[in-house]
C-alpha cells in the first residue's frame, strides 16, 4: 500500500510526523507532500527522515526524469490523507483551485481522499468551511472530524486535529475494505 500524506500549515503539522510512524508499521510506504505553510511548523527533513523518501515541498522543483510530478505521484498512490487539512486547503480542494503541489496533486487524483481538518472553532464552524465540506464530502472526500478540547489559539471547542492513530485506522480501513469503515 502507497499513500501520500499531506501536510498543510497548522500547528498540528507536528502530529502528522506520528501519523507517517503509525501507517509505516502497517508495511504502508509513505511519501510527503508539504505546504510552503506547512514548513513553518515543521521541517521537511523530519519527513524525509522519517519516511526514507524526499519530500515534495514545491510544483517548481525540476524533475530528473522529465516527469510531471503530481500526475506521476497522483498515478503511483492508493490513497491521500491529508492531515492536517486547514481551512485554505479545504476550500481549494471545495472550489478546484490548483496553485500549489498539493491542490494539484488532489484535482490529479482518481484514488480516495481522507482528509482530517484542523482549525481554530470559528474557522471549522463558519459557513464557507461547512459548505466545502459538504461539497468534499459529496464528491467522495472522506472527513475525519476534528476533535473538540483546547487549542492552540486559546479556545476551548471543534477544530483539534483528530487523534493519528483514529486517521491512520480509518486509512488502513479503507484501504483494507476498499471503502468506508
Amino acid at each position: 500500500m502507497r499513500i501520500a500524506l499531506a501536510v498543510t500549515g497548522c500547528v498540528g503539522a507536528y502530529k502528522a510526523a506520528f501519523l507517517l510512524r503509525l501507517l509505516q508499521q502497517e508495511g504502508v510506504d509513505v511519501r510527503v507532500v508539504m505546504t510552503e505553510s506547512a514548513q513553518r511548523f515543521v521541517g521537511p527533513l523530519t519527513f524525509e527522515a522519517l519516511s526514507g523518501h524526499p519530500v515534495v515541498t514545491t510544483m517548481w522543483e525540476p524533475s530528473a526524469t522529465g516527469e510531471i510530478r503530481h500526475i506521476a505521484l497522483a498515478q503511483s498512490i492508493d490513497m491521500l490523507v491529508v492531515a492536517p487539512a486547514t481551512a485554505n486547503c479545504v476550500a481549494k480542494f471545495a472550489n478546484g483551485i490548483c496553485d500549489d503541489f498539493l491542490s494539484t496533486l488532489y484535482v490529479s487524483t482518481t484514488v480516495p481522499v481522507m482528509i482530517a481538518p484542523a482549525m481554530n472553532v470559528e474557522m471549522w464552524r463558519h459557513p464557507a468551511t461547512q459548505e466545502n465540506l459538504a461539497r468534499l464530502a459529496a464528491r467522495g472526500v472522506h472527513v475525519v472530524e476534528p476533535g473538540a478540547g483546547y487549542l492552540a489559539c486559546g479556545m476551548v471547542g471543534e477544530g483539534r486535529l483528530a487523534a493519528p492513530e483514529e486517521i491512520a485506522s480509518r486509512a488502513l480501513a479503507f484501504l483494507r475494505l476498499g471503502g468506508p469503515p
